[in-house]
């Protein structure tokens, strides 16, 4: 199994009181599949990633990444042994240039024509980018962007992505299913995890996973869960096609 989920929580602090995000959670993901994670705003997704990640601690429970307990692992220990994850609104570098972010993620000296393949693949002009810093002159979409193009270089055994069609335009985002497919096909026994509400996504999914308030609402293979979202009422919120 690639990521086993034991009964997680987690809480945060209100006025006092103690309330919890992720509830007493448990699933897995098994290796070289894609899992798509969907459900209401505000149901804990973002946060159950940023828990596999490492950004967030869980009060209870256990996570095990091909079977090692990385519960109190560090973002950084978790990067090194393979996890790799997309933020939802991806970090600014002042000072670094796209090349150098592309060969740090690759974890060596790559020749700028090959860097260059990287940001092709999500759409890029890559003589546009490739010596541009990574500052606020670059968009959120672009960001984006870079970030995959980063995930594409590292070829992470797990890759982790919180919303990647935030910030996306039409044409990027067809072209970002063929780099989850692509993916896929390429590293070999790899897993996917992906956090979204985009019914294109949501059928590429091997395996669909429903949060709401913390806890799992339905779990199970694509063609069994994805006929019951697309035809209820929050489909149009949990489902919607990109505009």
């Amino acid at each position: 199994m690639m990521l086993e989920l034991s009964n997680i929580t987690f809480q945060v602090t209100e006025e006092g009181h103690d309330r919890d995000i992720i509830h007493d959670l448990s699933f897995s993901i098994p290796q070289g599949e894609l899992v798509v994670i969907t459900g209401p705003n505000g149901g804990g997704k973002s946060t159950l990633a940023r828990l596999i990640a490492g950004i967030e601690k869980p009060v209870s429970g256990r996570i095990l990444f091909r079977g090692e307990d990385i519960t109190e692992k560090s973002i950084t220990d978790r990067a090194r042994m393979g996890i790799g994850f997309a933020f939802q609104q991806p970090v600014r570098f002042k000072g670094l240039q796209v090349l150098d972010l592309i060969r740090i993620a690759a974890g060596k000296a790559l020749k700028p024509i090959d860097a260059c393949d990287y940001l092709s693949q999500v759409g890029l002009c890559a003589r546009d980018y490739i010596n541009r810093e990574v500052n606020s002159s670059l968009s959120g979409g672009e960001l984006k962007r870079i970030e995959i193009a980063m995930l594409l270089a590292r070829a992470p055994q797990l890759a982790v992505f919180d919303e990647p069609e935030a910030g996306i335009d039409l044409w990027s985002f067809q072209n970002l299913i063929e780099v989850f497919q692509k993916m896929r096909r390429e590293i070999q026994d790899s897993s996917i995890l992906i956090i979204s509400h985009q019914e294109r996504i949501l059928e590429i999914a091997d395996r669909i996973v429903v949060l709401s308030g913390g806890i799992i609402q339905k779990e199970g293979p694509r063609d069994e869960i994805l006929p019951d979202l697309i035809g209820t009422p929050s489909a149009v919120t949990m489902c919607s096609r990109m505009p």
